[in-house]
């Protein structure tokens, strides 16, 4: 009796040890298997973060190459004319006069005119969409509408700008007593406007529909109309996301050039009124470039590329510091 005890007991006790020793064995399995896929979490996470920061940097390097390679190609006309090019206000490629003056006033005046032209339909359609129609198919029809006029192709706006808005303005030059050129500063100003009004229109809607409801619901309770609440509560929310849309639309304004090369005039004066027939530093560009037969000349567009590059920075800058302050206020 006494060894078939003994004999139990120490089976009992190897099945015990076998289990611990299984148990063991499990444990140190899984460890490693959580070690491993901590590691692999590791290297994940360490890809993952180099690939954002060589991304970043490829942007920044692209950047930087379009400035060098600007000012290295412009380098010939920057010698030649220097401080004369942005203050001339003659351009004769014949007789190697390169002035810059009247195609920097009109890519200011076209911008700047369209910019105002546009804001109050923007912000119109913003509201609307936003606040009063956010949902239902005449605001999805209305939006995707306004969403088509941004992909229509810049040269369709100006063919539509020759044949149908050009007779408009000549109309309208006529009634005020002025020079009937219809095509001119105005014209391109009013093309320029209908092509930039999604962006800000678009960007808009999306910061007022982010208008916490409970600030909306509280202005109700108080007994404010739905104009004092868009005016007192959603305006000041949602303004910083306002003015950014209208930097937006300003930098796609500053660079635009097939449009308003077909409306504008193409002329190398000054204008004296909206009216009158103008340039855009863009639009020469596109004029004449393959027209460049000496390196001066050549140089001088390039270096015309160069300040409107120059001025679209500016322009961002000053822009993110207003939108800046508008956060912060």
């Amino acid at each position: 009796m006494k060894l078939s005890f003994t004999k139990s007991g120490s089976s009992r006790s190897n099945s015990l040890l076998r289990e611990i020793s299984s148990i063991t064995h499990m444990m140190n399995v899984w460890k490693n298997v959580k070690i491993k896929r901590a590691f692999h979490q590791i290297r994940m996470e360490k890809f993952f973060k180099t690939s954002l920061v060589l991304i970043a940097l490829s942007i920044l390097i692209l950047v930087i190459s379009f400035l060098l390679t600007l000012v290295v190609q412009s380098m010939p006309s920057i010698k030649a004319l220097g401080f004369g090019f942005l203050v001339g206000k003659t351009w004769d490629p014949v007789a190697n006069v390169y002035g810059t003056y009247p195609f920097l006033l009109g890519t200011l005046l076209t911008s700047f005119l369209a910019l105002l032209i546009s804001i109050p339909f923007s912000f119109a359609i913003a509201i609307f969409l936003g606040e009063y129609f956010p949902r239902g198919w005449f605001s999805e029809f209305l939006k995707n509408s306004i969403e088509l006029i941004a992909a229509v192709p810049s040269v369709i706006y100006g063919f539509w700008g020759l044949f149908v808005l050009v007779p408009l303005v000549r109309s309208l030059e006529i009634k005020l007593g002025v020079t009937p050129y219809g095509i001119g500063i105005f014209t391109s100003s009013v093309i320029l406007a209908i092509m930039i009004i999604p962006y800000a229109a678009s960007l808009g809607r999306e910061m007022i529909r982010m208008v916490p409801s409970s600030l909306k619901e509280a202005a109700y309770s108080l007994g404010a109309t739905r104009y004092e609440v868009i005016r007192a509560v959603i305006l000041p929310y949602a303004k910083s996301g306002l003015m950014a849309g209208v930097l937006l639309s300003l930098g796609r304004a500053l660079g635009e050039t097939m449009a308003v090369t077909m409306v504008i005039g193409n002329t190398s004066l000054i204008p004296k009124s909206i009216f009158d027939p103008g340039n855009t530093m863009a639009s020469v560009i596109a004029n004449e470039f393959t027209e460049a037969a000496s390196s001066l000349y050549l140089s001088s567009l390039i270096e015309l590329g160069l300040v409107l590059f120059l001025v679209t920075v500016v322009i961002n800058l000053i822009g993110k510091r207003i939108i800046k302050r508008f956060t912060t206020e």
